[in-house]
């Protein structure tokens, strides 16, 4: 039986992450968007920093490049909106040769890097890619916080009790005789927080512990 040749070219890659590309020059827009599509990159470009931030999804995993010198709101009043709303991204501003104080100032209130124009794509490229996999890393951590978090919100206050004296490296007749409980009620405890943590060992409940960043 013969099958037909299966033509590759149909199949849709994913975007490997969002570029937010703010800039009032539609060259700039249109050149730095060819070259970010043909590296597989969701472009959403806007001419303005308004434009943007009213069409701006604070849950994508994205890097905003933008602009300091445009009409309206500037490169800077954009960051101070998005440290306002406790917004993320990580932002790369494009500056002139006259703007580099201002992008010292933006770095130190959190930006991650800026470039001068006109912009290299062997400069840019490499750091929109290391920021997106940051993002990445950073969204995986803080998805299994929040897992950890709501595992062991599910604990009795007595098993938080037990808890407690675990992480701190009491033996089963220690935790009993601090609590005035039985050892085989120690033990229950122990089973019941395991089971509510996925837990396999002590190490995999330790480790549940200080991914969801709890003060034990």
């Amino acid at each position: 039986m013969s099958f037909p040749a299966f033509n590759f070219d149909n199949i849709r890659k994913e975007p490997l992450g969002t570029v937010y590309l703010v800039d009032d020059d539609a060259d700039v827009r249109d050149s730095l968007r060819r070259v970010l599509e043909s590296q597989d990159y969701r472009v959403e470009a806007y001419d303005s920093g308004e434009a943007f931030i009213a069409k701006y999804d604070p849950n994508a995993i994205a890097v905003l490049l933008l602009d300091q010198r445009m009409p309206g709101m500037p490169g800077t009043e954009v960051q101070d909106h998005l440290i306002a709303r406790k917004a993320t991204i990580p932002i790369i501003f494009l500056t002139g040769h006259g703007d580099v104080p201002m992008a010292v100032s933006a770095l130190k209130k959190g930006a991650a890097d800026f470039l001068q124009k006109p912009v290299k794509m062997e400069a840019l490229l490499p750091l929109i890619a290391r920021l997106l996999a940051e993002a990445r890393e950073q969204r995986v951590k803080n998805e299994r916080q929040s897992l950890n978090e709501a595992m062991l919100s599910k604990l009795t206050p007595r098993e938080q009790q037990v808890l407690e004296r675990i992480v701190a490296g009491r033996l089963n007749k220690q935790i009993a005789d601090d609590l005035g409980i039985s050892i085989k009620t120690v033990e229950a405890h122990r089973a019941s927080i395991m089971d509510k943590t996925n837990s396999g060992t002590v190490a995999d409940l330790m480790r549940v512990v200080m991914s969801a960043n709890k003060q034990i």
